[in-house]
């Protein structure tokens, strides 16, 4: 080891240091991977974001990164039409795979009737809960 380097903890990240260059190396080894956010929200009367799906694309793949809606307009539908614009935009982007994270105590079963099917989990996290890892062929 270099007795010139040393390790430090930092209170706020160093994006543009550490994200930039995995982007970089990312890039030199797969491609540009062409990353691209995409969001669908629902809106009352009044214009008011009540809830939503936030995705990105890159590679071949869509990321559901979140999705939610306020108690009062789940069960309606709203939930799966919205993950169906999400992959239908990912697939307009070139996306064959989408894939997310969900826990326990929110909504694996909601995922697994769209077609998402399990390929990872982690137990106890959070404590008395799992967290879930799905995938689907678009």
């Amino acid at each position: 080891m270099n007795d010139k380097i040393k390790i430090a903890y930092v209170e706020k990240p160093a994006w543009d240091v550490i994200g930039g260059g995995i982007t970089d190396y990312n890039k030199a080894q797969a491609g540009k991977d062409n990353a691209k956010h995409l969001c669908f929200v629902l809106k009352n009367d009044r214009d008011e974001i009540l809830g939503g799906v936030i995705g990105t694309t890159f590679w071949n793949w869509l990321y559901i990164e979140l999705m939610w809606l306020p108690e009062d307009l789940r069960g309606q539908g709203y939930g799966g039409q919205l993950l169906e614009l999400a992959e239908e935009k990912g697939r307009e982007r070139g996306a064959q795979y989408a894939f997310l994270d969900t826990f326990s105590f929110q909504a694996p079963g909601f995922y697994e009737k769209y077609g998402y099917q399990e390929f990872g989990r982690l137990e106890e996290f959070p404590p008395g809960f799992t967290r879930f890892y799905l995938m689907k062929v678009l």
